[in-house]
C-alpha cells in the first residue's frame, strides 16, 4: 500500500490517500508518530492499526458529541460523520457503538417527535417531516400507530391551530371560512376533520 497523497485540509490536520484512494484525516503529530507521507509504503497492519486505534476511536467521540449536542436521526447522524470526513466503514462502527448503548432509536425519536407536536400539525405534515429526517416509513407508521388513539387527535390540533391563529370561525364571512378550510387542508389535515372542529357548536374563540 503506498501513501499518493498527503493534503493539507486545516493548520494541523491532513488528508490520506492511499493507492489513490481517500483514507483518513490524521493530525500533524500522527504523522509524525506513524512516518506517513507521501510515496511511502504502508502495511496492512499499519493501516488497519491506524483506523481503529485513532480514526474509528475519534469516528465514535465525534458521534457521541454530536447526540450530546442534539437528539438526532441515524440518517442525520450518519450523515453528519460524513461530513466529517469519514469514510462509510468508519461511519458504520462510529453508528454501531451508539446504537449499542442505544442513544439513536428511530422509532423512540418518531415517537417523540410526534408526541411534542401532534397538537399543532397534522400526521400527514409530521409523516412527510420524519421522512425528511431519513426515518424509515415502517417506523413512522408503527409511531404514528401508538401515538394516535382516533380522530379526537387531529380535530384537538386543527382547534389549537385556530386558537393560535385567533380566528372564529362562527364570526366569519363565508370568504374567510373558505380561506381557512384550505389553510387547514394544505397543513395536511381531511376535510371533515376541519369541519368538524371548526362548527363544533362548543368552540368560541
Amino acid at each position: 500500500m503506498i501513501v499518493t497523497k498527503v493534503e493539507p485540509v486545516s493548520k494541523n490536520r491532513y488528508k490520506v490517500e492511499v493507492d489513490g484512494e481517500f483514507a483518513f484525516v490524521l493530525y500533524r503529530r500522527e504523522l509524525s508518530h506513524y512516518q506517513i507521507r507521501e510515496e511511502c509504503e504502508v502495511s496492512e497492519e499499519s493501516f488497519e492499526q491506524i483506523k481503529k486505534e485513532v480514526i474509528i476511536k475519534r469516528a465514535k467521540l465525534r458521534a457521541m458529541h454530536l447526540l450530546n449536542d442534539m437528539d438526532r436521526t441515524e440518517s442525520q447522524l450518519r450523515t453528519k460523520l460524513r461530513q466529517s470526513c469519514y469514510t462509510e466503514d468508519v461511519v458504520e462502527a462510529a453508528l454501531a457503538y451508539v446504537k449499542s448503548f442505544g442513544y439513536i432509536d428511530d422509532l423512540d425519536y418518531a415517537k417523540r417527535y410526534i408526541q411534542n407536536r401532534q397538537n399543532q400539525k397534522s400526521k400527514r405534515e409530521l409523516y412527510a417531516q420524519l421522512v425528511g429526517k431519513g426515518i424509515e416509513r415502517e417506523l413512522i407508521e408503527l409511531a404514528m400507530e401508538e401515538c394516535y388513539t382516533g380522530e379526537d387527535d387531529e380535530i384537538e390540533a386543527i382547534r389549537r391551530l385556530a386558537a393560535k391563529r385567533k380566528y372564529h370561525f362562527r364570526d366569519a364571512t363565508r370568504e374567510e371560512q373558505q380561506k381557512q378550510m384550505a389553510y387547514f387542508m394544505r397543513k395536511g389535515f381531511s376535510y371533515e376533520n376541519i369541519r368538524r372542529a371548526l362548527e363544533a357548536e362548543e368552540v368560541y374563540w
